[in-house]
């Protein structure tokens, strides 16, 4: 039997840490989750973990024997995603203990994001738990952890502003197309990917005036239904060359590993419409647009990293909120974290 406590840990990178270039290396897919998950569970000493995987970080948050446990996992990531262990070491970042529950709780309620207060990080939070639990990869630290994680930021959500006009990726990226093209009726708007950012970049354009809306996804129906939203277009990634060509505004969000729009597609989609200019919003991770693109004329390209630059501009105006946040978050942490050592506390076989 161990009588001394475990370690509650969060081994990961961000965008505060990491570049988007960085970022796109250690994405997990379900291949690369899988494989990790594996790595982890045939790591001697990992009691609990889970694997959280977005645009904006990858974390793996756990419960070891101790601290010796973590160079494992940090060559089990590089093995996993291809980083070098320079590259990670560079990016990534460890918390233990009791910065481990306030950072969980600062990620779930929005405040770690690249855009301060979007609500999409709430739902992937637990869908990576919900993951992990249906797996049996998390235990009594963790399930307690998480739950009361899901309690504060639902309290933070009710009890301040910070999420106040929904702020989203997809509604920073309508709000730049707004800024550049003003009024946004009388734009051609093509957005590639039918996923909840896509369908959700759909219902941003259509609030803000966007008449003409295409979809083009891998899959027709699914493209078809998020057009049917904003009474738009739909077609296959097959016909994207012609919609590059006409269209004003391209926004993408697949989840392929691979670019959807080359240099090469974007090249010649651009000589059918000479003078003309086209936006590129790129939402996804891996990025879907070549960045080589933005060499081409006329071509004016912005990604994850650069909308976030564009959000932080509005973030003086909720700093109040922000500020509110953090006390209700530190209040919380500071009542949870000795439930938490003391199960930690507990002995192990």
């Amino acid at each position: 039997m161990e009588t001394h406590p475990s370690v509650l840990f969060l081994l990961g990178a961000s965008h505060h840490t990491a570049p988007l270039a960085i970022r796109e290396k250690l994405a997990l897919d379900d291949a690369r989750a899988a494989a990790l998950a594996t790595r982890l569970q045939q790591t001697p000493g990992v009691r609990e973990f889970t694997l959280l995987s977005t645009c904006n970080r990858v974390e793996i948050y756990g419960v070891a024997r101790d601290a010796t446990t973590i160079p494992a996992l940090r060559q089990a990531v590089c093995e996993t995603t291809g980083c070098t262990t320079a590259e990670f070491d560079a990016a990534s970042f460890l918390r233990q203990n009791h910065e481990t529950v306030a950072h969980l709780f600062s990620v779930a309620s929005g405040l770690d994001s690249q855009i301060v207060g979007e609500t999409e990080i709430l739902g992937q939070v637990k869908a990576a738990y919900d993951s992990a639990l249906a797996r049996q990869w998390t235990g009594p630290v963790l399930n307690r952890v998480f739950q009361k994680t899901f309690q504060a930021a639902k309290h933070i959500r009710t009890h301040t502003a910070i999420g106040a006009g929904q702020i989203s990726i997809a509604t920073v990226a309508v709000d730049l197309a707004g800024r550049i093209f003003g009024e946004l009726a009388g734009t051609r708007v093509l957005v590639v990917g039918a996923g909840d950012i896509g369908l959700k970049t759909v219902q941003a354009f259509q609030s803000r005036g966007a008449s003409a809306i295409t979809v083009a996804s891998r899959t027709l129906a699914k493209a078809e239904e998020a057009a049917a939203l904003a009474g738009g277009w739909a077609m296959s990634l097959a016909d994207l060359p012609e919609a590059v060509a006409g269209a004003d505004i391209v926004a993408t969000s697949t989840a392929s590993p691979d670019f959807v729009l080359t240099r090469e597609l974007i090249a010649a989609s651009i000589k059918r419409r000479p003078a003309r200019p086209l936006f590129l919003i790129d939402l996804a991770l891996p990025r879907d647009v070549d960045p080589a693109a933005a060499g081409l004329a006329n071509v004016f390209l912005y990604n994850l990293d650069d909308l976030a630059k564009i959000a932080e501009e509005n973030l003086a105006q909720r700093e109040a909120e922000v500020a509110k946040c953090r006390a209700i978050l530190a209040e919380r942490t500071a009542a949870l974290w000795p439930q938490v050592a003391q199960s930690l506390s507990q002995p192990r076989a």
